[in-house]
């Protein structure tokens, strides 16, 4: 079955976008998912194609309306359509690597992509919108957001990529850890070399190197990251059945 993604948007010539060029095109041309953009203005009912409305209780800027919204989700998301649909916004639940599994081991997903300062809460409420953010910053609108979103999707999606160990083995995998560092030729370059383990065609030795320098990496740079690893090492009793090490 096809992987869809269908987006509710103001501005639906911002796609494909990326998503039309490297992996995710070359997925997207041969049907391993679809992709469709639609006009959220399409849904309105007067002359000047209004969406937007003051915001209640008053406040700078404007704010999407709730019955123009819904009558553009209605007619995406029919009922007994499977797909999560999605609300793109900075007081979402953060996007992890989890949550990207787990959507690209569905159907497929309905993103919506806000502008202005938001849109009513009503219309979120009354559709169960799950409500993600992909990180603490503020965008102009959603598609930023949503291409984010779709690009860390589809590129689990089965014959995507080349190796599956890719995915295994990279940043934010099974085990939490960040990526060890990569290394190609020239084995010299500007008086820097290749660490020698990797050269020596000792895979044991070499597999041991990279998990080291995952663990070094994600204790430096996050250790938000490694209390949680640790706390699932304990909870498993640690690898291949033997204790985490302190």
């Amino acid at each position: 079955m096809t992987w869809r993604a269908s987006i509710l948007t103001l501005f639906p010539e911002m796609f494909p976008g990326p998503l039309g060029l490297s992996l995710a095109g070359r997925a997207l041309r041969d049907g391993r998912w679809s992709l469709e953009a639609h006009d959220i203005r399409a849904a309105a009912t007067d002359r000047h194609r209004t969406v937007d409305d003051t915001p209640a209780g008053g406040g700078a800027g404007m704010v999407m309306r709730p019955d123009v919204l819904d009558a553009a989700i209605g007619g995406v998301l029919p009922d007994g359509d499977a797909r999560p649909l999605i609300y793109l916004t900075p007081r979402g639940r953060l996007l992890d690597q989890a949550m990207v599994r787990t959507l690209a081991e569905g159907p497929g997903c309905v993103l919506l992509c806000g502008r202005y300062e938001g849109i009513d809460q009503r219309v979120i409420e009354a559709r169960g919108m799950v409500e993600v953010s992909i990180g603490d910053y503020v965008l102009s609108g959603g598609e930023t957001a949503a291409l984010v979103l779709l690009d860390a999707c589809v590129r689990l999606l089965p014959g995507v990529m080349g190796a599956a160990d890719s995915a295994a083995e990279e940043s934010h995998g099974a085990e939490g850890l960040l990526e060890y560092p990569h290394y190609t030729r020239p084995a010299d370059w500007q008086g820097r070399a290749i660490p020698d383990v990797l050269l020596s065609g000792h895979h044991a030795e070499i597999a041991r190197w990279r998990r080291a320098e995952s663990e070094r990496i994600t204790k430096e740079r996050r250790p938000d990251l490694w209390a949680r690893h640790e706390a699932k090492q304990r909870g498993a009793g640690g690898m291949d059945g033997h204790p985490a090490a302190a």
